[in-house]
């Protein structure tokens, strides 16, 4: 069975893509095989990076270490893009916590409040650039990241980079990396090849291109005494992420997580968890999204995390 990402976008004024939409039930692409039982730590997740002393919020230098993140999604000033964009900076920070606040009783872990913010935007028109991306300068970042810093918040900065590249646009945001609660994330929906468009398809990469990235943020990483950093990768498709059993998360400076985004019932839901978890790299934790308005219904606090395995990850779009 199939379930389908239907191209249903909404435009922006200024050529941005607003999401897309589903339909149907059930995961589009190839089954993934194999067991779907949790992969055992490797080096990502069990070593500390070499020289790092600063603390991550919610302590320690290690992402992961017994530590659950709750984040808001979206991109500052726009409501369209999702919920981080709905309020200004003290207003967002505030939200994050609130949200992240109610699954402490839910897990036994430390919960973090996080922001995922989208720091390159799928875009309708090519650009001078001519590569379908809108790529916003890091000033304009800076004061929503640095408020997160001092808040104890955990930022991932998204890319949907059509036709670059994702290390090409993570290259861009150097300066916010080198800050240590500030980590990655890459979104192969909006990953274009030549001569594709948005919303025609739905995008893809090749692992060869994450290890890039992965081998790219592990040298700022460690360079720079960070302390370790995430990096996730959104996905609900299993074509979404080619070669994937060739993932390379054993760089121990960076943390990967594979984010469930499917949406609707809980019946598709669970399906696509199921589908995007199996087979999944050795050293790979999952985290999941939940959708305010495309979930039927919204999962609370208390269902999110009796999905098995518990999400270390929840994202709120």
């Amino acid at each position: 069975m199939a379930r389908v990402r239907s191209n249903l976008g909404v435009l922006l004024a200024g050529g941005a893509l607003v999401g897309s939409a589903v339909t149907g039930s059930v995961l589009v692409g190839t089954a993934a095989t194999g067991p779907t039982t949790p992969a055992a730590p490797v080096a990502s997740q069990a070593a500390t990076p070499a020289g790092s002393t600063t603390e991550l919020p919610g302590g320690g230098t290690r992402v992961f270490a017994a530590k659950t993140y709750v984040a808001l999604y979206g991109h500052p000033g726009s409501r369209s893009l999702g919920v981080l964009g709905e309020q200004g900076t003290a207003a967002t920070i505030r939200r994050a916590k609130r949200v992240a606040a109610r699954y402490e009783g839910h897990t036994g872990r430390t919960v973090v409040p996080a922001l995922e913010i989208i720091a390159t935007v799928a875009s309708k028109g090519a650009g001078k650039d001519g590569d379908y991306s809108n790529e916003t300068p890091v000033r304009r970042l800076r004061p929503l990241v640095n408020a997160a810093g001092r808040a104890g918040v955990y930022v991932v900065l998204d890319l949907q980079p059509g036709r670059a590249t994702f290390l090409s646009q993570a290259k861009r945001y150097r300066a916010l990396l080198r800050k240590p609660h500030v980590g990655l994330a890459l979104d192969p929906e909006w990953r274009l090849k030549p001569g594709q468009r948005h919303l025609r398809q739905i995008g893809s990469v090749r692992a060869a291109e994450v290890n890039d990235v992965a081998d790219w943020l592990a040298g700022l990483t460690r360079r720079e005494g960070l302390p370790q950093k995430m990096l996730l990768l959104h996905q609900f498709r299993t074509s979404m992420i080619k070669k994937r059993s060739s993932l390379d998360a054993s760089h121990p400076e960076v943390a990967m997580v594979i984010q469930m985004d499917g949406f609707g019932s809980r019946a598709a839901k669970r399906a696509t968890w199921r589908a995007i978890r199996a087979g999944a790299p050795k050293g790979i934790v999952f985290g999941w999204k939940n959708f305010y308005d495309e979930d039927r219904p919204t999962w609370s606090p208390r269902a999110t995390m009796r999905v098995n395995p518990e999400p270390r990850w929840v994202s709120y779009q």
